[in-house]
């Protein structure tokens, strides 16, 4: 899952929000050094991450795309993911996606000197582009394979992968669905142990 999914899969826990969306910059140990309930955000986003990598249907969506791009085949599903949940998000929140996005980025500026250095220098860009409102398009999407694209220095060739998404799309839309009920679930489950 990217960030979106992340963020959404959180409810309405402001600081299991932010945990959520921090843990990828959170090495280790390192989220002990974090308010109790960021550290349980840090921690959820990590089971999140065990569960769909070892989830069959995300298994199928990253065996569409390995003989191209192997091993960047799993970032590129979690992306492609997150675009199916903002295209669908009416169906997800009664809260529409720009008033959603803005709302957490709000909440990242109030608990900004807590955030990793790394989010702190992403923030900006991810709020000029409105990268979370933008997975919602194809055109969006793109830019974002194509940022993470360039910082892998032109290897991942990720910016291609937007025609997999256009001749596979409903395979792909089925296959998030599907999906995202079991991580729902899943999540749900996992936060009340918390």
């Amino acid at each position: 899952m990217n960030f979106l999914a992340h963020i959404y899969l959180s409810g309405e826990d402001p600081e299991l929000k932010i945990g959520n969306f921090i843990a990828d910059s959170v090495k280790g140990k390192k989220f002990l050094d974090y308010p109790e309930r960021i550290s349980q955000g840090i921690t959820l986003h990590r089971k999140i991450d065990s569960f769909t990598d070892s989830h069959d249907i995300v298994k199928k969506s990253v065996s569409r795309l390995f003989p191209k791009y192997r091993h960047y085949s799993t970032v590129i599903v979690d992306i492609l993911y997150d675009h199916f949940l903002a295209a669908n998000w009416v169906e997800y929140s009664d809260t529409p996606l720009e008033e959603y996005t803005l709302d957490f980025y709000r909440l990242l500026h109030q608990h900004h000197e807590i955030l990793p250095k790394e989010i702190q220098k992403l923030l900006p860009y991810m709020e000029q582009d409105n990268w979370l409102l933008s997975y919602a398009s194809i055109s969006g999407i793109g830019n974002v394979l194509s940022g993470m694209n360039r910082r892998t220095k032109n290897r991942s060739k990720m910016n291609f992968a937007v025609i997999e998404l256009e001749q596979y799309y409903t395979d792909f839309g089925k296959e998030f669905r599907t999906f995202f009920e079991d991580v729902e679930l899943y999540t749900k489950n996992e936060m009340k142990k918390l």
